[in-house]
């Protein structure tokens, strides 16, 4: 091999080397940033890198299951005073626990004064304990008993025009109202406690108050089921994204299916809540029935020690029954 030859060799094979190198530096400043930026953004979960859509999915699934906790928790335990303060807030009153409290102890005295005047024990020892039953009773059970039922009937009347509520609130998205705008149209358009419900969104949405915090006091005056879902949904709705008016219409049609199930089991169990207030009254009526036919035999009831204690033991196990008959006849839907 000549030495020319040799030459030649060495110099293609350097300009084989640079044209290669050239290419590669070339190719890599070209697609660098494109990789660069590709990496980032798959980092921050704008695009999808390995294994990616798995991490944003999961990330996804733990902020909703995060906010169905936060939204759904009931098993906080709560002080006394604090319970009385969501039930009076749940009923609908603006008193204070001090007002609470008065009219508490008012109606633990009257029913302590009505037993004396009814009964009329005869030994110290029947006056102690009927009295101070009556008392405690007219305390501590009768006070929070009305809040309870007071607080049923409002939440019944609640859910009961909810389903129409948001439906309104559906149309209104659709046609291009903002849904600040639609819940204002609910507030004029329904009756308390609804209306004054969605009103007071909107009044806490223009005073600079979050959605967040305006669902979560409302949940406190308005426990129920359906409230609950409308703000797990509305919230999760926002964090998340996506079309809320069909969101809100699904929710709507899983309400009404809700009712239809409500009502159906209300129809299947009216036959053992009939026969339950038969018996549970039967008492009664065969008192009233004796002391119409026989008064002192049944006022020995109420006279001597002896029928106090009979009508306390009957008091307290026709209690019992009236309890396990509930429990039997009433489902959760």
């Amino acid at each position: 091999m000549t030495e020319e030859t040799i030459i030649l060799i060495i110099v293609g094979s350097v300009a084989a080397l640079l044209l290669i190198g050239g290419g590669i530096i070339g190719a890599t400043m070209v697609i660098r940033p494109k990789v660069l930026l590709r990496r980032r953004m798959a980092q921050i979960g704008v695009i999808d890198g390995p294994g990616q859509s798995e991490r944003v999915e999961s990330r996804r699934q733990k902020r909703i299951q995060e906010k169905v906790k936060q939204l759904a928790s009931k098993g906080e335990k709560k002080g006394f005073v604090e319970a009385i303060g969501e039930e009076i807030l749940q009923a609908g009153f603006h008193i204070s626990i001090q007002v609470y409290l008065f009219c508490s102890l008012c109606a633990g005295v009257l029913m302590a004064f009505f037993y004396l005047m009814a009964m009329n024990p005869e030994t110290l020892t029947s006056t102690i304990i009927g009295g101070g039953a009556a008392f405690l009773i007219g305390l501590l059970l009768l006070p929070r008993l009305f809040l309870r039922i007071v607080a049923g009937r409002r939440q019944k009347h609640f859910t009961k025009h909810f389903a129409e509520a948001i439906d309104l609130i559906v149309r209104g998205i659709k046609s291009g109202l903002p849904v600040n705008e639609c819940f204002t149209v609910v507030a004029r358009e329904f009756e308390p406690p609804l209306g004054e419900e969605f009103r007071l969104l909107v009044e806490g949405q223009n005073l600079g108050m979050t959605l967040d915090e305006l669902l979560a006091r409302g949940l406190q005056r308005l426990p129920t089921p359906e409230y609950r879902f409308f703000a797990i949904v509305t919230q999760i709705q926002k964090q998340t994204g996506g079309n809320l008016a069909d969101t809100l219409s699904n929710l709507s049609t899983v309400l009404r299916d809700r009712k239809k199930l409500r009502d159906k089991v209300q129809a299947l169990s009216s036959e053992a809540k009939s026969s339950a207030m038969i018996i549970g009254s039967l008492p009664f009526f065969v008192s009233g029935f004796l002391s119409l036919i026989n008064p002192e035999y049944l006022m020995l009831l109420f006279t001597t020690s002896a029928g106090n204690w009979i009508l306390y033991i009957d008091a307290f196990w026709l209690f019992c029954g009236i309890m396990v008959m509930r429990q039997m006849i009433n489902f959760k839907v």
